[in-house]
């Protein structure tokens, strides 16, 4: 491996915890207008129990000035190879929202590689055969700030500064993009476990659109439902680790 490519590939990984060998790294895939830090929590939670290895998108942070990817297919397809040469066993991959799309079709990359994952934890997402239509990026600001107030996860002090606004807006219309263009092409189901998480109270996931991502595998499956919005597992954070660790981790 070049340094060229240690080098691009520290743009998209951040390791917030030291981690020794275990049974599994967990790859974190945030949200739209989402960044690496959101998963910072969960490495404090696992201190070390695995390698966490949490996704830094295009464009934010340190990579402001790089192009917005506005496909989760570009997405997956750029990051990718990335994971396959951090990988250094099993491969677990999480993601929130959009981050679960994408860590769908991750997963997808690894099984066709002919590397099944650890698991697959998909959060406060309808199941790919389920994708809702809507066109939230093709709104003004003011709708779209509307939309990221009616769902939390983000700081009322954020919208509330035009200058921070100015920054976020590009981003999140650009990630809304992603998740609403997605369009899921049929093919052979997952083998790897998959756990869907959701908020009973999550306005754009039922119940339904969750128990559908059973559909997508021929591993086993689990719904794990908690009290809350799109952003529950703010709340539920001790929870959501025991689950991770319960797949993950030698009982």
């Amino acid at each position: 491996m070049t340094t060229a490519t240690v080098n691009s590939d520290a743009l998209w990984i951040r390791r917030y915890q030291r981690a020794d060998p275990g049974p599994a790294q967990l790859v974190c895939l945030p949200h739209a207008g989402g960044s690496a830090a959101f998963f910072l929590p969960v490495a404090r939670g696992l201190d070390g129990r695995c390698e966490v290895l949490a996704i830094q998108y295009p464009g934010r942070h340190e990579r402001l000035r790089e192009p917005l990817l506005d496909s989760v297919d570009e997405l997956a397809d750029e990051l990718f190879p990335v994971l396959l040469r951090q990988a250094r066993g099993p491969v677990a991959l999480f993601g929130h929202s959009l981050g679960a799309t994408v860590a769908f079709e991750l997963a997808r990359r690894f099984e066709a590689a002919g590397t099944v994952p650890a698991a697959l934890f998909v959060s406060a997402r309808p199941a790919p055969s389920r994708q809702p239509a809507s066109a939230v990026h093709l709104g003004t600001d003011a709708e779209l700030i509307a939309r990221m107030r009616s769902l939390g996860g983000t700081d009322e002090e954020i919208l509330k500064e035009e200058d921070l606004l100015r920054l976020a807006l590009p981003i999140v219309r650009n990630d809304y993009k992603a998740a609403e263009t997605y369009r899921y092409h049929a093919g052979r189901p997952l083998s790897c476990p998959v756990h869907a998480l959701t908020g009973r109270d999550d306005p754009v996931v039922t119940e339904d659109d969750a128990l559908a991502w059973a559909g997508h595998t021929t591993g086993s499956f689990a719904l794990h439902t908690y009290s809350g919005g799109h952003f529950y597992l703010v709340d539920h954070h001790e929870d959501i680790l025991r689950t991770i660790t319960g797949q993950l981790l030698p009982a």
